[in-house]
């Protein structure tokens, strides 16, 4: 090949997506008028949806997701707990039985589709339970767009998880994934997972979302408020403008993967801004149980600051922490959470972590159904970091993901972990995806830091936001920078670690002394091969750290956050014992062992210090 052609197919290959192929989004924009019955927890809906085709591929159907539809008796999401007895989610069910089962007929969740049109021309479409095929009157051709129309009614279901009326805090209406939803398409295909309970996938789009509801009604929502001096809540001098006792709300949103709101009567709506942004809403009820919501703001301020400043600037105009839902939820530019705390590090705690949602699932929208462990355990790594710093422990930890390891490690002992490569809903023990998705997905950063060294996975989640921000990453994009800012192969690591069940054992093994100098003869007893900290405390206190790095990385680590590292030869993964010799004798040592960070994922610590007298 000649070096000009060389250079033209490689500058062609950068400009590549890790999926194979150059990359593309497709793009949405949405236009909805909705008209609520709140005494009926009915709505009527009409939306017109602009959808540009960015692909190559030309588009024969397209897909739509109908979520409510999943909250009725006998719907696959109540086989799916039903099936899953008391190993499943224990929100959707009470006394191992599926809550779904005993929904009454009138709270069963309903989306009619009267009718959906492209360009005008009316379309044959399909019900799959919570999919809705529509069969093109005409192909979307690469880079060309089409209008959808449609009009639908919904039923508000009960509220059993995330959506729904009357929720055990008393929200009137927590309206999330509420309308008919256009499906992402990308390299893979149409994200048409059926909903049973978990994670959602979504193309970025913009929205324009007009609400009639009794003019009694305050709103909260992920986006932007049009018209506050019209509606209750917002503006303390407003004049609510009512039509036959609906007011009307206009909320706007760009380039978000969802709109979700919630309307209750007795909502409070408190502001304040974050220096250098975003404009924080607190919409919740305000009672003897919600009070520890006043304290907020200040922690709110500095966890925005801290977030911004390590895993990259929140780029939405607003984000409204909303009491509505169960447990937690996130969607675009709000979450929905459960209002009652007992105290303001309990409610930061959830806060952070839905609030890191924006990172990890809005802004580098990983596709949640096939990989929650890039969304869920990434945002428990950003939630973890940034709690450490708000609510400081009395005494001070080695890292602030020790605890995070040892629920791990506790959790290994039931026997019962998954692969975190699973997709989302299709694990079969609710405690089994949780490890897999959170856990896993989080020690997966705290590795890869012990692995290449702390400062390499700061700059590493830098790159990956400055490239991907916006856009929907996979793996192969994250490992792709991981590896060329650590200059490591770290491939192997990525396979053992969510692919596999395989576990980290090292340990001592033996301890020789001499005259001039001490033998450590080191063990795996495990089935996933690591480099290895090693570290001596001399009677002086004086550390001294070893790295022993391991075959397949081929670049080692020199120093991390914690400390400098001697290196030593490598330990094949073939290999295994390895025998480290250090100059000090037995009575210069005071102690001596593995990973005296504690970050390293071991499932069996006992046998790694040695205590020397």
């Amino acid at each position: 090949m000649k070096k000009t052609v060389a250079i033209l197919f490689a500058l062609i290959i950068s400009h590549f997506h890790a999926q194979q192929g150059p990359y593309y989004q497709q793009g949405a924009k949405y236009k909805m008028d909705i008209d609520v019955n709140a005494e009926k927890f009915t709505y009527e809906g009409k939306q017109t949806l602009d959808y540009k085709n960015n692909s190559p591929d030309e588009l024969k159907v397209v897909y739509f997701h109908l979520y409510w539809n999943a909250f009725r008796p006998g719907s696959m999401m109540d086989q799916r707990v039903a099936s899953q007895g008391k190993n499943g989610d224990s929100r959707l069910q009470k006394d191992g039985i599926s809550r779904l089962a005993s929904i009454p007929k009138d709270q069963e969740g309903a989306q009619h589709i009267h009718w959906i049109k492209q360009n005008g021309k009316n379309l044959k479409f399909e019900i799959q339970e919570t999919v809705m095929k529509v069969y093109l009157a005409e192909p979307v051709k690469p880079n060309s767009s089409a209008t959808f129309t449609m009009e639908w009614d919904a039923v508000i279901p009960q509220q059993i998880r995330r959506s729904g009326r009357n929720n055990r805090e008393g929200v009137d209406m927590t309206m999330t994934q509420w309308y008919p939803k256009i499906a992402e398409y990308d390299y893979d295909g149409w994200a048409t997972f059926d909903y049973v309970g978990r994670e959602f996938h979504a193309p970025f789009s913009d929205f324009d979302v007009t609400i009639k509801i009794n003019k009694d009604y305050v709103v909260g929502a992920g986006g932007t408020l049009e018209n506050p001096a019209e509606v209750k809540g917002y503006d303390a001098n407003a004049r609510i403008k009512a039509d036959k006792n609906k007011a009307t709300w206009k909320w706007t949103a760009k380039n978000m993967l969802d709109f979700a709101w919630a309307a209750d009567r007795d909502y409070i709506v408190k502001s304040f801004d974050v220096p250098q942004g975003p404009k924080v809403f607190l919409v919740y009820q305000n009672n003897d149980k919600t009070k520890v919501w006043e304290q907020a703001p200040p922690y709110l301020t500095k966890y925005y600051q801290l977030m911004n400043s390590h895993f990259g600037k929140y780029v939405y105009p607003s984000y409204a922490f909303i009491q509505g839902g169960d447990g937690g939820m996130e969607y675009g530019m709000c979450t929905m959470i459960l209002g009652e705390a007992e105290d303001i590090e309990g409610l930061m705690g959830l806060m952070a972590h839905e609030g890191a949602h924006s990172w990890y699932q809005q802004m580098l929208a990983t596709n949640e159904p096939m990989r929650p462990w890039m969304d869920e355990g990434f945002t428990s790594y950003a939630e973890g970091y940034v709690m450490n710093q708000l609510f400081p422990p009395a005494k001070p930890l080695p890292n602030p993901f020790v605890n995070t390891v040892n629920a791990y490690r506790n959790f290994i002992k039931k026997g019962i972990e998954e692969p975190a490569v699973w997709l989302g809903d299709h694990h079969d023990n609710g405690t089994a995806y949780t490890y897999a998705s959170y856990v896993k997905g989080e020690l997966y950063l705290v590795e890869l830091g012990y692995i290449m060294g702390e400062q390499n996975l700061a700059e590493t989640l830098k790159q990956y936001y400055d490239q991907w921000a916006m856009k929907h990453p996979s793996d192969r994009d994250f490992l792709h920078i991981a590896q060329k800012v650590s200059g490591m192969d770290l491939k192997w690591f990525q396979h053992y670690w969510i692919n596999t069940t395989k576990t980290i054992d090292y340990g001592i093994k033996e301890v020789q002394y001499g005259d001039r100098s001490t033998t450590i003869t080191l063990i795996n007893n495990g089935q996933v091969p690591m480099p290895v900290d090693f570290s001596i405390v001399t009677k002086d206190n004086k550390v001294i750290n070893y790295q022993i790095p391991m075959s397949m990385t081929h670049t080692w680590k020199e120093k991390d956050a914690f400390g400098e590292f001697k290196t030593m030869p490598y330990w094949p993964w073939t290999q295994k014992e390895y025998s480290i010799t250090v100059p000090y004798t037995k009575s210069q040592l005071s102690a001596l062992g593995i990973d005296l960070s504690q970050r390293l994922a071991d499932v069996n610590p006992e046998n790694n210090m040695v205590k020397v007298n």
